[in-house]
């Protein structure tokens, strides 16, 4: 299934995709990878504030290329996922509505999902000059000293991702491949 949704977005929405629907994102996303990751992760341990409400937002796990001439971002494609699992349950429990990546997640992130009625999206792999197409504007809002790792804000249009992995315990890589299994095991 196609949707078309703004972001930030409602558990009511998270709840209603399905892994494999191909989404549209319109809104304000944010990205942060391992090294920020860590630092909003130990902020949370001291009882300190994160550099932004995480609460029904978006994390794309994304390290930017410089921006050309005229445009507010370089290539902007996903980073490996499983980087962010220690980190991602604790932000999933506070509200943190959706994360953007690519490759399969563990156990407990995928139980983290259900529980708090979140979702995580697969941007592809390789189309980073595509993706940045989708972007209208970045600007870094946190740990700048971290440089491409550096928190953004991100105002995207039709930003263009499929549900890995849905609030109801669907996984498009396990349904893919047990879907592959059969298919060849009848041949």
């Amino acid at each position: 299934m196609e949707r078309y949704i703004e972001v930030p977005f409602s558990d009511e929405t998270a709840a209603s995709l399905q892994a494999g629907d191909y989404v549209y994102l319109t809104g304000t996303i944010y990205t942060a990878r391992d090294a920020a990751h860590k630092r909003m992760y130990e902020a949370l341990e001291k009882k300190e504030a994160l550099p932004f409400d995480v609460r029904d937002n978006v994390i794309y796990y994304m390290g930017p290329s410089p921006a050309r001439p005229g445009r507010p971002i370089g290539s902007a494609g996903p980073t490996t996922s499983s980087r962010m699992d220690k980190y991602a349950p604790s932000l999933l429990e506070i509200g943190l509505r959706g994360m953007i990546g690519k490759g399969r997640r563990n156990q407990d992130v995928k139980a983290a999902i259900v529980r708090n009625k979140a979702v995580y999206f697969a941007a592809v792999g390789g189309a980073g000059a595509l993706l940045s197409r989708s972007i209208v504007s970045s600007e870094v809002i946190a740990y700048d000293d971290l440089g491409t790792e550096a928190v953004r804000k991100l105002q995207v249009q039709d930003f263009p991702v499929i549900v890995v992995a849905d609030a109801r315990g669907g996984d498009l890589y396990e349904d893919a491949a047990g879907r592959y299994r059969r298919e060849i095991s009848e041949s």
